[in-house]
């Protein structure tokens, strides 16, 4: 595994999914944690220090796996298989799991961190600035 570098554009054709905030799997190598945001674990519980959405955890990673294109299978340890177009990513860096921060779109141009906001499923993440980019990508996503 490995994160790709801040400001990288990078395109990542998901595979599978674990929860509604990541992360996901991309064929091309990098596993993504969504950026700004914060959804509950699949366990139900929030990590400390995090905001914590009233959607259960399998709600989040569910309607995530619809935006990606539905379900394929799951894995025998829970992950769910997924088998969508490329996304078009935005590297913001890696997090301590080593795992790639990243603003994806799909080919419609649905940002996923801030469709997982839109559907009440995850909450924005201030302290990453979820509540201004999402604010700003939905303006110009309706231009």
């Amino acid at each position: 595994m490995f994160a790709i570098l801040a400001s990288a554009i990078f395109a990542c054709t998901p595979t599978r999914v674990w929860d509604g905030d990541g992360p996901i799997w991309c064929a091309e190598g990098p596993r993504i944690r969504l950026a700004a945001i914060a959804a509950r674990e699949i366990n139900g519980t929030c990590r400390r220090g995090q905001p914590c959405p009233r959607a259960s955890g399998v709600a989040a990673r569910d309607h995530l796996v619809r935006v990606l294109g539905g379900a394929r299978g799951r894995t025998r340890d829970g992950h769910v298989l997924v088998a969508g177009p490329a996304l078009r990513c935005r590297s913001e860096g890696a997090d301590n799991y080593r795992r790639t921060v990243a603003w994806c779109r799909t080919p419609a141009g649905v940002d996923l961190s801030c469709a997982q906001v839109r559907a009440g499923v995850a909450s924005r993440w201030a302290r990453y600035g979820g509540a201004q980019v999402c604010r700003a990508r939905s303006r110009v996503e309706n231009e």
